[in-house]
């Protein structure tokens, strides 16, 4: 016959397994939203990669002033880290001239085209391609012979997954340009290794002022219209990438202070 103090201590056994497996239940639900968080936490990281990716990376954000859509342009920083090699922009501001339509065609499409981006960080020179983009280099020997795109910062450094420095609004927000738009080009097979220069846009047939360099390769759907090749300075485009992005991160305002002294495009 059980005793009364056995009876009381096997209830408290009992108890006290109740609470340990009660303790264990809630620590398991635990660690289950933890580690449901954490995924989430995740899907959002690739989503909004995935999303930036396929969805406007380069976007010259015209939607913006359309419909505040919410494509990141770089925040200014209050801490800019100086980096060696950038110095002080030339004296000067955009002009930012305004058209209403595309310039009237006058590139020679068997000729080659040499554009010299004096930037505050280092020359960088380009080889076009008015074969395959005749369009794009058109308007890019038009903006630059408009002086349009002298003492324009580049807004926009990026430094994860995918490698390009942006160039070409004048109001240095993301969201500036000439006031036309103009067709996609040279989209058939359209790849974006290091060495790359490539039109920014807010989605098909939305090409303006803004284009991007490539620095590294980088993979990209074929969006955005190749149209020439850096020819000399790309190690200017790795010195701005390697002084990384205000604030910290992969993608904004570079540190280095980025300017476009002056642009010109010849034909030989």
């Amino acid at each position: 016959m059980t005793s009364s103090e056995q009876r009381r201590r096997q209830l408290a056994r009992e108890k006290y397994e109740r609470q340990m497996k009660n303790r264990a239940e809630a620590q398991a639900r635990a660690k289950r939203r933890n580690l449901t968080v954490g995924a989430a936490a995740l899907a959002v990281v690739v989503l909004a990669a995935g999303g930036a990716w396929a969805g406007g990376v380069f976007s010259s954000d015209k939607k913006k002033d359309d419909a505040a859509a919410a494509q990141p342009s770089a925040a200014p920083s209050a801490a800019v880290t100086p980096v060696k090699g950038c110095n002080p922009p030339a004296a000067g501001a955009p002009n930012g001239k305004q058209w209403q339509a595309e310039p009237a065609m006058t590139v020679d499409t068997k000729a080659t085209y040499t554009a010299s981006l004096d930037t505050s960080c280092g020359k960088v020179t380009l080889t076009l391609d008015a074969a395959k983009a005749p369009h794009t280099v058109n308007s890019f020997a038009y903006l630059s012979d408009q002086q349009y795109f002298d003492h324009v910062k580049c807004h926009r450094l990026t430094t994860e997954g995918i490698y390009v420095l942006q160039c070409g609004d004048p109001t240095g927000t993301g969201s500036g340009g000439p006031g036309y738009k103009f067709a996609d080009e040279n989209l058939t097979g359209a790849t974006y290794p290091a060495g790359t220069v490539a039109m920014a846009n807010a989605g098909p047939g939305t090409n303006g002022s803004q284009f991007f360099l490539v620095y590294k390769d980088t993979q990209l759907p074929p969006n955005y219209t190749p149209f020439g090749k850096i020819t000399g300075g790309l190690d200017v485009l790795q010195n701005i990438a390697a002084g990384g992005v205000q604030g910290g991160g992969g993608d904004g305002a570079p540190n280095a202070n980025v300017v476009l002294n002056s642009v010109k495009t010849t034909k030989s």
